[in-house]
């Protein structure tokens, strides 16, 4: 089923390349905008005003690093029941966590759904619990197990259905599920760690975004580049590239597909959704019995909540999922949505 995508005014297939062929596989090098524009055959500076202008629309999140879930610190998916009456205050208050990178109102008795990320459990413990005290809402905390598919490169050339993974950012890269345990992050040194923080914001939009990166914690150029691409290397960044806003391209429907699976049949089941052209996020989480009994979760997106049913019901009936119970939560309302920050420098002075 094709994606209608809703480009901005003025952005025509040079446009289009800029934000789809560089989702992934960004140049690691002093003058990445400069490669770019003699790929698309234009001026350094042009492109560097380009992806500016997709940034002030909205289009363009950030570009940097994507980091592999659970390999800084600690996140969990977390979610809250709120009464209607309360869910723009309690929204408000969950945003204004800076441990809180995406925050969405979906339709289920859960409405409330968030992403918590920080440097430790701990510290993941002390956030839920202060967001607990001041909404008096309970939170649900489902962390990450398993990953099968978590990228969010979103293919904007081919339909969602076959063809979609040849692309730059569609291709699939076939590898094995990760199984997470608590003891995942890395202990990175405190100079490594300072870099993180200063990338977690994204690259600056100007000719050496690296040599300005760099100087912000005292490393060169070459170093900073260094650091990078062993990251890359080594799966720490699970994406390096930029990263764009489904939403504001015209994907504006989209749902997480949750499902009751036996664990002896999730990984199984997982890696064969993870398979599937439609789906874009792919993972199992524990479950937060008895209130939440589902493991095996996928999101969906699409142009309109018709496809998105389609879809899902498709690859349902393919994979024998009809046979567990299941949800569908579509979003309705997007409260926050920024990149993970794992670290902070109040984190660093006292890691």
């Amino acid at each position: 089923m094709p994606r209608k995508l809703c480009l901005p005014a003025g952005v025509g297939d040079i446009g289009l390349r800029l934000l789809n062929d560089w989702q992934r596989d960004f140049p690691l090098e002093s003058r990445p905008f400069a490669r770019i524009a003699a790929a698309v055959g234009m001026a350094e500076s042009d492109v560097i005003d380009a992806y500016g202008e997709l940034r002030t629309k909205g289009v363009v999140s950030r570009i940097g690093a994507v980091f592999a879930p659970r390999r800084l610190g600690a996140s969990a998916l977390a979610a809250m029941a709120v009464p209607p009456s309360r869910l723009e205050a309690v929204a408000a208050r969950v945003s204004a966590e800076a441990a809180i990178n995406h925050n969405y109102q979906r339709e289920h008795r859960y409405n409330l759904w968030f992403v918590v990320t920080a440097s430790s459990a701990e510290r993941l413990q002390q956030v839920v619990a202060g967001l607990e005290r001041d909404t008096g809402c309970a939170v649900i905390v489902l962390p990450l197990e398993e990953e099968f598919h978590i990228d969010l490169g979103f293919d904007l050339r081919e339909p969602a259905g076959e063809g979609a993974c040849n692309s730059p950012a569609g291709r699939r890269r076939e590898r094995a599920s990760i199984v997470l345990d608590g003891d995942a992050a890395c202990a990175l040194p405190a100079i490594e760690r300072e870099l993180v923080t200063a990338l977690q914001g994204g690259l600056a939009l100007e000719a050496r975004p690296f040599e300005s990166l760099g100087k912000k914690v005292g490393l060169s150029e070459a170093m900073t580049l260094e650091f990078i691409a062993r990251w890359v290397c080594e799966g720490l960044i699970r994406r390096f590239g930029v990263v764009v806003r489904h939403h504001e391209l015209g994907m504006e429907a989209n749902a997480m597909c949750v499902w009751d699976v036996p664990e002896q049949d999730v990984s199984a089941l997982g890696r064969s959704l993870a398979r599937e052209h439609a789906v874009t996020l792919c993972y199992r989480r524990r479950r937060a019995l008895p209130d939440w009994p589902y493991n095996l979760f996928c999101m969906i997106h699409g142009s309109a909540r018709e496809d998105v049913l389609a879809a899902r019901a498709d690859l349902a009936q393919r994979l024998g999922l009809d046979a567990y119970p299941s949800a569908t939560l579509f979003s309705c309302r997007r409260f926050k949505q920024t990149g993970a920050h794992y670290l902070s420098p109040g984190a660093l002075a006292h890691a």
